[in-house]
Order: structure tokens, then sequence, then C-alpha cells
């Protein structure tokens, strides 16, 4: 069967198919495990410690790595002595900040 789309269609599959592509991508504990084992990634230790020092006394309350363009990056997720919950993103291969905010 054949289907035929519109212009204005073809460029909207075009369009989400472009954009589910760069979506970002959460990777496993094995998949992190040996990125960090080949020296891609600095080890999450350092990188929560670093995250922390920003908010001290903070907790935390989640830690994702993940993947988008090629460049990892870890999202952090933590809670302020105020109660604020902050997200912090590092690049997991140098650890330079790329955000920190109020989530």
């Amino acid at each position: 069967m054949k289907v035929n789309l519109c212009a204005g269609a073809r460029v909207a599959l075009v369009f989400m198919a472009f954009s589910s592509s760069l979506a970002a991508r959460d990777l496993n504990q094995d998949e992190a495990l040996a990125l960090r084992q080949q020296g891609v990634i600095l080890p999450l230790e350092q990188l929560l410690q670093q995250a922390m020092a920003r908010h001290p006394g903070s907790r935390l309350l989640e830690a994702e790595l993940e993947k988008k363009h090629g460049q990892y990056a870890y999202e952090v997720e933590l809670v302020t002595t105020d109660g604020v919950v902050r997200e912090i993103k590092l690049d997991a291969s140098t650890g330079v900040l790329i955000k920190d905010e109020e989530d």
C-alpha cells in the first residue's frame, strides 16, 4: 500500500526522526563502569564531591550519566539545606560545570 504524504507531513516526519536522534540517552551502570575503566569519564565520586561542594550540607537525590551529541554528562539532583532542589550538570569527561540551576 502506497501512502502519499503532503510536503508538510514529510517535513514533520523528518523533523521528528531528527529530534529523537538528538535526545539524551541515559546510560546504565555497566556502561558507566566500562567508560570509567577506559578513562573516557571521570569517577562519579569525584564529580559528586564537586557538585556537593557547590551547596554545602546538601543531600543527594539522584545522579544519572547521559550521552547527548556524543558527549557524556552527569546530571546530579540535590536538595539544599534550605529545601531547594538543584540540578547540576557536569561534563563527565572533564568535570567542567555545564549548569547549576533550581529544579
